[in-house]
């Protein structure tokens, strides 16, 4: 009996397929990567125009004899791997490997690609076959070969200079060089003494507190009062004014705040460090399990859609769908009268498919639960909420600051306070951030109600101590955040920048935040001196740019190659 071959990356994903296609399909796994450069010199030949030597990968082969296999019965072979370059690319590794074992001769051989694993999405997917997308797979090959020349010229420099088993990576030692930097801040910050001083008051039952900003008709600077003395002296001053405020100015305003947008790899990297403890690998892992497919019941599903993307847009479909559940389970107000949309802020970001989401927002983390694991619960219900909080209202906010003086107007108070008067998406899902908010932002105080002229009592006035701090050490989640800014590294690589990095002992976890070890700080260094370009966040960035171009069909990947080693190889052989 005949049947259609449908090759994927994971046997989970095979599994959750198998179920929707039925008996006219086999759906079997490839185990991920079945070939790559051969781990020794000559792999990428500079001397014949960069000719590239593959070979199986060892622990695969089992798996790419099933598929030999599987091949001689079937009728057409599809393609089936991730949707993203890496997929392609290993797609086309598999399709080279049947060619050569002339397997396909007479057998149409096509690409299937699938964002989401529903049934739904699965069945389109089948109906619209593509060819594999060859500029794709060469900005593939001509990552994986810039990275190959990289790292087998510079570590056996790193073996002979600081011990073996030392490597170099392309993008990892920029994202070395970047920790590094940050400890050099830190080490080389000198901490200064500063005051603020301060006014308690209240009206009624109701306390608040405000800062001093202006002292004698000058706006106070953050050293403006550098000791106890200077605070003591302008209290001593202030005191003798009287116990008793005036208001001098009240303003009022509405204040709105807007969701964040819907996850991408790196925001749901950096919101899974944040919020939940995990790192950067194993919020990809846990993402990975949603995506191919969880048995809820009646059978496996993929939860989410695919968790490698810089887009932040979502389909048609799921728009209906997220607001229809807001309709469904919220007052009318807290859905917005038209879809939300969000711009990329991201350098080099692709937005050919969604955004992260649940492939429906029908089911709820709440149902959900059961059927996973801790890890896979919390991740699903961080995506759920944050994919429905994007289509919900912004919130509000009345927002009231308050000028006070005390001895005259040139002596100014400010108390600020603001009160949440409608929720809006914050009802659902409020985005974390790295660093403290500014001291000087509203808080979440609500002030009394007070006109312009009254006067309230000065119940205690008094000097708080501050020292600056120094800049604070990444964690995986500011990395993850900085690296995207700078436009170095794709949203596969971001994890396994940040396991290589710790795996290989340059860098620790302390309290959560990446601090060099004194071998990474060593190999940083000797990098800097030596190899400046690889070293580089705009060279390396650039070099993301021109992979873009390759996989826009807008350059040759042997030309970038060339490029590439044409100005790397001399720093090689001055290093020497």
């Amino acid at each position: 009996m005949s049947y259609s071959l449908l090759i994927v990356e994971s046997p989970s994903k095979a599994k959750t397929l198998k179920k929707y296609l039925g008996a006219g399909y086999e759906v079997l796994a490839s185990y991920g990567h079945v070939r790559d450069l051969v781990p020794k010199t000559g792999a990428v030949d500079p001397d014949n125009n960069f000719a590239m030597k593959y070979q199986l990968v060892e622990r695969n082969a089992k798996h790419v004899d099933a598929l030999t296999k599987a091949v001689n019965g079937a009728d057409q072979i599809l393609l089936a791997t991730d949707p993203d370059r890496e997929g392609e690319a290993i797609a086309w590794h598999i399709a080279e490997l049947l060619q050569e074992k002339k397997l396909v001769k007479k057998k149409p051989m096509k690409r299937v690609v699938f964002y989401e694993i529903t049934q739904k999405a699965v069945l389109a997917a089948i109906e619209s076959p593509r060819d594999i997308a060859m500029p794709l797979v060469n900005a593939q090959q001509a990552r994986r070969a810039l990275d190959y020349l990289v790292g087998f010229n510079l570590s056996p420099l790193l073996w002979r200079k600081i011990r073996r088993g030392l490597s170099a990576g392309r993008v990892q030692s920029p994202a070395l060089r970047l920790i590094c930097e940050r400890e050099l801040e830190i080490e080389a910050f000198t901490s200064q003494e500063y005051w603020s001083l301060h006014l308690d008051s209240r009206k009624g039952k109701q306390k608040f507190s405000a800062k001093l900003f202006q002292y004698e008709g000058k706006k106070l600077d953050q050293f403006d009062i550098n000791s106890k003395d200077a605070s003591d002296k302008v209290l001593a001053k202030l005191k003798k004014a009287g116990d008793k405020a005036k208001i001098e100015a009240v303003e009022k305003r509405k204040k709105t705040r807007q969701a964040a947008a819907p996850f991408t790899t790196s925001t749901l990297q950096q919101e899974a460090v944040r919020k939940l403890g995990f790192s950067a690998d194993r919020a990809m892992r846990v993402a990975q399990q949603l995506y191919e497919g969880v048995d809820i019941g009646g059978g496996a599903v993929g939860l989410i859609t695919y968790m490698r993307t810089d887009s932040v847009n979502l389909s048609a479909e799921a728009l209906e769908e997220i607001r229809g559940y807001i309709a469904n389970n919220f007052e009318p107000e807290y859905l917005p009268k038209a879809v939300v949309t969000y711009k990329n802020k991201s350098k080099n970001a692709q937005e050919a498919h969604e955004a992260v989401r649940p492939t429906s927002i029908l089911r709820t983390p709440q149902e959900m639960k059961k059927f996973l694991t801790p890890d896979q619960a919390k991740l699903y219900e961080m995506i759920w909420k944050r994919a429905l909080a994007c289509q919900m209202s912004p919130a509000k906010f009345d927002t009231v600051s308050l000028d006070i003086s005390l001895g005259g107007p040139q002596n100014l108070f400010r108390a600020s306070g603001q009160v949440m008067v409608f929720p809006g998406f914050i009802a659902v899902y409020l985005e974390d951030v790295d660093e403290e908010a500014p001291a000087d932002e509203e808080g979440e105080a609500k002030l009394p109600p007070l006109e312009v002229g009254e006067f309230v009592p000065v119940d205690k006035l008094f000097g708080e101590q501050h020292f600056t701090q120094p800049p604070p050490r990444y964690t995986e989640a500011s990395l993850v955040k900085e690296l995207e800014r700078l436009g170095i590294g794709r949203p596969s690589t971001y994890a396994t920048i940040m396991q290589k990095i710790q795996s290989r002992d340059y860098t620790t976890k302390e309290k959560g935040t990446l601090k060099p070890t004194e071998l990474g700080k060593v190999i940083a260094k000797m990098l800097e001196d030596n190899f400046k370009m690889i070293m580089d966040i705009g060279f390396t960035a650039s070099m993301e740019d021109q992979l873009e171009y390759v996989a826009e069909n807008q350059k040759n990947w042997k030309t970038l190659i060339r490029e590439f080693w044409e100005s790397f190889i001399p720093t090689v052989e001055i290093a020497e």
